[in-house]
């Protein structure tokens, strides 16, 4: 009886090592998930997206803030650029499909110019081994809507045709605004057409 309340307590004190996002070389983990396209409803597969070529899969905190406006409307002024290097463009947050269409819509962020999901159970964040913050109480966004979920963390993934992460680019660990992330992303995937 000692030997199990002993290992129940070595159990208990144990410090699970932090996740890390995925790392360049890492299979992405494969997704399905639904999304808005110009307030349009969008149904979203990876698999079936890199067949196509590298996908540029951003998550990002909520719709209507401050960072995530800026981010949104950069993937939009350079969606032509990525498109001519042959890459697609994924955004990926906790919002509903109701908030997405909106923002998906709004011709000041996302303007119709390409897709994003809701992770709405974060299912998809933790695959990538996303930290989420929890939903605050009254956390609202630029519009005075009322934040009803959690934020995961700002991260970039481009993944290539074969599944793998072939970059990985964060706020936190690279120290990147959200426009710097637009900006390398886009630089990274124009290297891959050369």
């Amino acid at each position: 009886m000692k030997q199990l309340i002993l290992a129940g307590l070595m159990a208990a004190c144990a410090v699970s090592p932090a996740l890390a996002a995925l790392k360049p070389g890492d299979a992405a983990p494969d997704f399905t998930a639904k999304g808005s396209l110009g307030g349009k409803d969008f149904n979203f597969n990876l698999k079936s997206a890199t067949a196509k070529g590298p996908v540029v899969v951003y998550f990002y905190p909520s719709a209507y803030t401050g960072g995530c406006d800026a981010e949104a409307h950069a993937f939009a002024e350079n969606a032509d650029a990525f498109a001519k290097a042959g890459a697609q463009i994924i955004g990926v947050s906790a919002d509903s499909l109701e908030r997405l269409h909106v923002f998906s819509a709004d011709p000041e962020f996302c303007a119709g110019k390409f897709p994003i999901a809701s992770d709405a159970d974060t299912k998809i964040a933790a695959s990538y081994n996303l930290k989420v913050t929890p939903p605050r109480a009254g956390a609202k966004d630029v519009k005075g809507n009322e934040i009803g979920h959690g934020f995961i963390e700002r991260v970039t993934f481009i993944v290539g045709k074969d599944g793998k992460v072939l970059q990985t680019l964060s706020q936190a660990d690279d120290k990147l605004s959200p426009i710097d992330l637009v900006d390398h992303s886009l630089t990274f995937v124009q290297g891959l057409k050369k």
